[in-house]
């Protein structure tokens, strides 16, 4: 269960980002098309990007940032283009940002998203300016995925080359993916201290609620063995940690487990369950979503996960290439003392200021054969 303290942190650092901005000077630092850049958004957005390296790379976050600092102005004006390009072609993003809003609302256990709004408005969060940081983020990757995603077509024997290639990346132990339903026991209270016997005031559960929820979790796996969805058993009733998630644990090798757990899901296959398991928490009832054998998989078995990882490596330089040419297409000014990483040498398209330096007024463009960009 994500919990409420870390909404700032599921909120793309919205908050954290803000305060750092709000002590520096609105000075514009670029313009793309008819839109600004300020000083201030640079700062936020430097600010928004260490604490994401921060919260990633925990132990290395400084030599990262030192290498990718150069790039936040980029970025910015990387953002801007994608987002006129997502108007232009009619990506509003608006379906995604609800289902983005209620998978955090369920992953918080939270009953609606007013409750969600309630939860940002404590921690200081805008509640408008997170939903719109998510838009952004929604627009932009639609953008790339219909513009450049959808584009690069990946082959069989692309797949059977990049496996070829890694078999030394691909070699790896025995692991198993698991998914739990978890059924409590509620904590035993502490008996009456007897100090002629102390061991007489150990706490003690109480045996009818042991039972009940052993009943319980029986009849959950009989449910499932019956034929019921294990994940949807597992939201509607598991109480561990796991349930929005349909009670997706993660993957595990042997040794990670306690002994008596790998003894009882090594030996299952994907799909199988194992019967109700008392632990110190309640009673569990886990399935094995996957099972992996030490060694290189056979390409059958991970060819999706192979197709993933050809389309990334191959997103990002058409991800830029792309950017280079909406970049080309545009009006871009920087001003002095500040570059865009991503600048092409082609690019020369600076629009004419007209006003006085420092007004805060929009340049001017000068006529230009392309009909989709106005005068202004």
């Amino acid at each position: 269960m994500l919990k409420k303290s870390s909404f700032i942190a599921a909120a793309v650092l919205v908050a954290a980002a803000a305060l750092h901005a709000d002590n520096i000077v609105d000075e514009i630092i670029a313009r793309v098309n008819d839109q600004i850049i300020t000083r201030a958004e640079l700062e936020k957005a430097k600010s928004q990007a260490q604490d994401e390296l921060k919260q990633q790379f925990p132990n290395d976050w400084q030599a990262k940032w030192n290498e990718d600092q150069k790039d936040v102005l980029r970025g910015l004006v990387d953002r801007q283009l994608l987002l006129e390009k997502g108007k232009e072609v009619g990506i509003t993003g608006e379906t995604e940002v609800v289902k983005r809003l209620n998978q955090l609302r369920q992953q918080m256990n939270l009953a609606s998203i007013d409750d969600l709004e309630k939860e940002a408005q404590k921690q200081g969060v805008s509640f408008e300016d997170f939903k719109e940081t998510i838009r952004t983020r929604v627009v932009t990757e639609q953008v790339i995925g219909q513009e450049v995603g959808s584009h690069i077509h990946i082959t069989n024997d692309d797949i059977l080359e990049w496996y070829n290639k890694h078999q030394k990346d691909l070699e790896g132990q025995e692991e198993i993916g698991l998914s739990e339903i978890m059924v409590s026991v509620p904590a035993p209270k502490p008996a009456a201290e007897n100090k002629d016997n102390p061991s007489a005031g150990q706490p003690e559960e109480d045996p009818a609620k042991v039972a009940e929820a052993e009943t319980k979790a029986k009849q959950l796996l009989d449910q499932v063995r019956k034929g019921a969805k294990f994940e949807d058993v597992a939201k509607k009733n598991s109480e561990g940690p796991t349930a929005a998630q349909g009670g997706t644990l993660g993957n595990f090798k042997r040794g990670e487990l306690a002994k008596d757990l790998e003894d009882k899901t090594f030996s299952l296959k994907p799909g199988e369950t194992t019967d109700v398991i008392r632990t110190k928490q309640g009673f569990i009832i886990l399935k094995v979503i996957g099972h992996r054998a030490a060694g290189v998989p056979p390409m059958k078995d991970i060819s999706d996960r192979i197709r993933e990882a050809v389309y990334s490596e191959r997103l990002e330089p058409s991800a830029r290439a792309f950017l280079t040419k909406l970049r080309e297409q545009a009006y871009i000014d920087i001003k002095t003392g500040f570059i865009d990483t991503g600048a092409s040498p082609n690019q020369g398209n600076k629009p004419v200021m007209l006003a006085a330096a420092g007004d805060g007024s929009k340049p001017v463009r000068p006529a230009k054969k392309k009909k989709r960009f106005l005068v202004f």
